[in-house]
């Protein structure tokens, strides 16, 4: 996805079709993982289908973030590819839904449970930091941090009634 096209109105499909396109092996097994520990819980709570609606939605969101940022830069002919934008909004939404549920995350050589929002909130202030020291490195930082976000909304206003109702009928 080329911001300049986009903003041409130009080669649109690609807001979509660069969620599913990455730049190297561990670009695509990095988003994996996120997707495997975060990924199923989220899908849970909005269905097989809504999952991805919400999915596309946070990185067609996360691409125009991304694109806004660098309007009036060198960057806007710059093309990006990854699902990582989409994949914030799953982190995002896991957040709101599952703050307390514990993540074994391999700290040094240990392996330790940790409380979703610190870990998420943790590489969220990453994000943040990334974007103010200027340390993109060609990674979309604003589409990150635009993902999330309206993961994060989509759960706090869609998210918690579906996951209420779920609960409520697992119960009987």
């Amino acid at each position: 996805m080329v911001p300049s096209q986009i903003v041409q109105g130009m080669r649109l499909y690609t807001l979509l079709t660069s969620m599913f396109m990455h730049v190297e092996p561990l670009h695509l097994l990095g988003n994996m993982l996120y997707l495997y520990v975060f990924g199923d819980n989220v899908e849970d709570v909005f269905g097989h289908v809504g999952y991805l609606g919400f999915y596309v939605l946070c990185g067609i969101v996360a691409a125009l973030t991304h694109i806004a940022s660098v309007l009036g830069t060198p960057d806007l002919y710059s093309g990006v590819v990854g699902a990582s934008g989409a994949i914030s909004g799953v982190l995002g939404a896991y957040v709101i839904l599952f703050p307390k549920t514990k993540v074994l995350t391999l700290v040094t050589y240990l392996i330790i449970p940790i409380p979703a929002i610190a870990f998420i909130g943790f590489w969220f202030v990453l994000q943040w930091l990334s974007v103010y020291l200027d340390a993109s490195g060609g990674v979309a930082y604003w589409a990150h941090i635009g993902g999330f976000i309206v993961g994060a909304v989509l759960a706090l206003t869609v998210g918690l009634a579906l996951k209420k109702a779920r609960d409520a009928r697992l119960r009987f």
